[in-house]
């Protein structure tokens, strides 16, 4: 057993209050597993407006708040389709689902299943089939194979796609996993419940709550079997997270600093290329040390021990040439990924870490832990670390809002490209779903928060809409209207308020226009921080640091709405509700220009996008000029001046080039050149670019 020094006791004090500082608090954990819930309830609640009965789930260091900014960690995301049903045994099956039975025989791997298919009518197996997702055995079993959903992401992604393990993805920081669930759990991981008796962790409300979870089955076969295609690995994930949320903050502290020294150490020594070892393997060094270690070993002032432990526990694995899973019986979690003489160096590695009693943690670099071990002031507890922790908080309230975006664009695009009922309609009809989900009893706060955000989004669509209508035909407003305006005002700072400024605009109410668009610029402060959700990152993507502290103070929903500024969006069917300038925005495409859109650019380029100050400036600008107020007038333009031509400014843009052509229509009629600033444009975009209208237009107009 390791000798314990007795300057583990201070440092172990300073870790902790160094950790404080990089973001592993309890506050900043929080704020973390509090923000993955919302976007988990995001992408339910935007599967059900588009009648797909899916589950999201959020898993790994994001979602649990195991991670720092210095550790990079990605993001992982679990999908399944609740209309396929796995069944365990016979009992399982159910009629008019897809069924598919878990099977093993004696070649099967541990923790691999094979599914077989069973007809949706009668508890009988598929006999035959010729499709190329399934694959027939020599005694006539169809079983579905694992390349079925490999072989379609990478269709959809092209180049983009990358697998890794049973992740398919189109961009490296997230890794995206389609599952299936299994409500009964399989023998080898019910043996786990009986082990656990006798432990000092988990507790046993823990385990109890572990029963209902199920499991989940992961496309990825056992790598070198004779049926890898179509294999498929069960996986623990939610009974892992119902573990992973019982941790308190000194055994939080714990992993993420095994995943530092992991990330920064273990790699040197790893020589082989096909060989790694994961964070996964730390996490469950931890389980283990957590269930043989007394729970009064687990405090503060012994942090650095408890690090060793797992260490010891790590060590055991290598020198013994296997690690077993903590939850599933029979598992080798190196096998396949961790060679026997990678093992045998890893081991003196970390033999050496513990016989050196842990100077290690003094060249630890990511978040500069190491640095701050050695010149952390001897009252640690007077220690700063708003600056990080509000770098944090500001992030993910900016990431939060930006998932909400893209959910509500998506809505939006499968609404203006459903042929079978107008827009109108469509907008009548998610309304009443969102309210009819807000109704219903299982509703959580979360989907509360979720459900009231998009119903404002897509009321102040509904109002624009309704509002374009009668002014393109010349009808009166409905009564109701300005109610409908009311209830979206606060979808966030700016972008709804800013869509009835221009509506007041384009009927020549200009007084009205003027007093809203004041409103907005009072509110649109430097602690506002602007969200797209086009998937456009600007040149300069860095957080207003007013908007990072007012966030780490201000956490609910209603607070963090009103620091948000929103890109301002119309639909074709909203353009008598923009500035007739900004129609060509969504009439971009010149040529095949359409055929040189990504799949992103597909979603919103038949909108008019402008990011929300630009646009309030403009709208200033074109409303001082219908009032006659010259000086006004001049003011917005010299200010939208300033963002079309400083750097710094324009670097911030989300979309720059609508931007520099609202610019461009406001030095056309101060008689300035227009045509330098639309070229400018081009030069940030040459497709897809309104620009390419304008300039033809003015050189027809100069004779060019």
């Amino acid at each position: 057993m390791f000798r314990v020094p007795t300057f583990f006791l201070h440092l172990s004090e300073l870790l902790y209050h160094v950790l404080e500082y990089v973001g592993v608090n309890a506050w900043v954990v929080e704020r973390r597993r509090h923000t993955f819930r919302h976007r988990e309830t995001m992408e339910d609640v935007k599967d059900r407006l588009a009648g797909d009965d899916l589950t999201t789930f959020h898993f790994g260091s994001q979602s649990e708040g195991t991670t720092t900014p210095g550790l990079q960690s990605d993001t992982d995301m679990l999908y399944t389709n609740n209309d396929f049903n796995i069944m365990y045994t016979w009992a399982d099956w159910q009629q008019g689902k897809k069924n598919y039975l878990m099977v093993r025989d004696e070649d099967t791997p541990p923790q691999h299943y094979m599914l077989q298919w069973i007809r949706s009518d009668v508890p009988r197996p598929v006999t035959y089939t010729d499709y190329a997702d399934y694959v027939t055995d020599s005694q006539g079993r169809v079983f579905y194979s694992n390349m079925a959903i490999v072989n379609g992401c990478a269709a959809a992604w092209g180049d983009a796609h990358l697998r890794r393990g049973p992740s398919n993805s189109p961009n490296k920081d997230y890794d995206f996993v389609s599952a299936f669930h299994c409500k009964t759990l399989p023998p080898e991981i019910m043996i786990w419940f009986t082990k656990m008796q006798h432990g000092f962790w988990p507790s046993r409300e823990t385990l109890q709550a572990a029963q209902t979870c199920g499991c989940f089955l992961v496309p990825v076969g056992h790598h070198g079997s004779r049926n890898e295609n179509i294999q498929w690995r069960i996986t623990p994930n939610l009974i892992e997270r119902l573990l992973m949320l019982s941790l308190n903050m000194v055994q939080i502290k714990c992993l993420v600093v095994l995943k530092i020294i992991k990330k920064q150490e273990f790699v040197k020594y790893i020589q082989c290329q096909n060989c790694k070892i994961s964070t996964f393997h730390f996490k469950t060094a931890l389980f283990f040390t957590l269930n043989r270690t007394h729970p009064t070993v687990w405090t503060a002032c012994r942090l650095v021990e408890c690090i060793v432990r797992c260490l010891e526990t790590i060590l055991q694995f290598l020198d013994e040439g296997g690690c077993p899973h903590f939850i599933v019986d029979g598992v080798d979690l190196f096998d396949g990924k961790l060679c026997r003489r990678c093992q045998l160096s890893l081991a003196r590695a970390v033999r050496e870490m513990i016989q050196d009693d842990m100077h290690v943690l003094f060249h630890l670099q990511s978040d500069n832990l190491g640095q701050q071990l050695m010149t952390l002031p001897h009252e640690v507890r007077s220690f700063p670390r708003d600056d990080v922790n509000a770098g944090i908080c500001g992030k993910l309230a900016k990431d939060m809002f930006k998932m909400y975006l893209k959910s509500v664009r998506h809505i939006l695009e499968r609404l203006c490209n459903n042929e079978s009922a107008d827009v109108y309609t469509g907008l009548n009809n998610e309304i009443n779903i969102l309210e009819s989900l807000a109704a219903n009893a299982s509703t959580t706060q979360y989907h509360t928060h979720v459900i009231k955000f998009i119903l404002k989004y897509i009321t102040s669509v509904k109002a624009s809409v309704i509002s374009s209508s009668c002014i393109q035909t010349g009808q009166p407003f409905p009564r109701d209207i300005w109610m409908l305006y009311g209830e979206s005002l606060t979808t966030d700072v700016a972008s709804s308020k800013l869509k009835l400024a221009s509506m007041h605009y384009c009927r020549g109410e200009f007084m009205r226009a003027a007093s809203v668009l004041n409103e907005v610029e009072f509110e649109l402060d430097d602690s506002v921080q602007p969200v797209c959700g086009c998937s456009i990152i600007p040149f300069d993507d860095k957080l207003s640091k007013a908007f990072c502290e007012y966030t780490i103070h201000n956490n609910t929903h209603e607070q963090l709405t009103n620091k948000i500024a929103f890109c301002v969006r119309f639909l074709r069917e909203e353009k008598f509700c923009a500035p007739q300038f900004l129609w060509c925005e969504m009439y971009r495409a010149v040529g095949d220009d359409v055929d040189h859109r990504n799949d992103n650019e597909r979603v919103w380029m038949d909108s008019a996008v402008v990011d929300a100050r630009p646009f309030l400036l403009y709208l200033q600008y074109l409303t001082y000029r219908g009032l006659g107020m010259r000086h006004k007038q001049l003011e917005a333009f010299h200010r939208l001046d300033d963002i079309a031509n400083l750097r710094d400014k324009l670097n911030q843009l989300y979309h720059v080039e609508p931007v520099l052509n609202l610019y461009g229509h406001c030095c056309e009629l101060e008689g300035q050149d227009a045509l330098y600033v639309y070229n400018r444009s081009l030069r940030f975009r040459p497709r897809n670019n309104a620009a390419n209208w304008h300039r033809r237009r003015l050189e027809g107009m100069l004779g060019i």
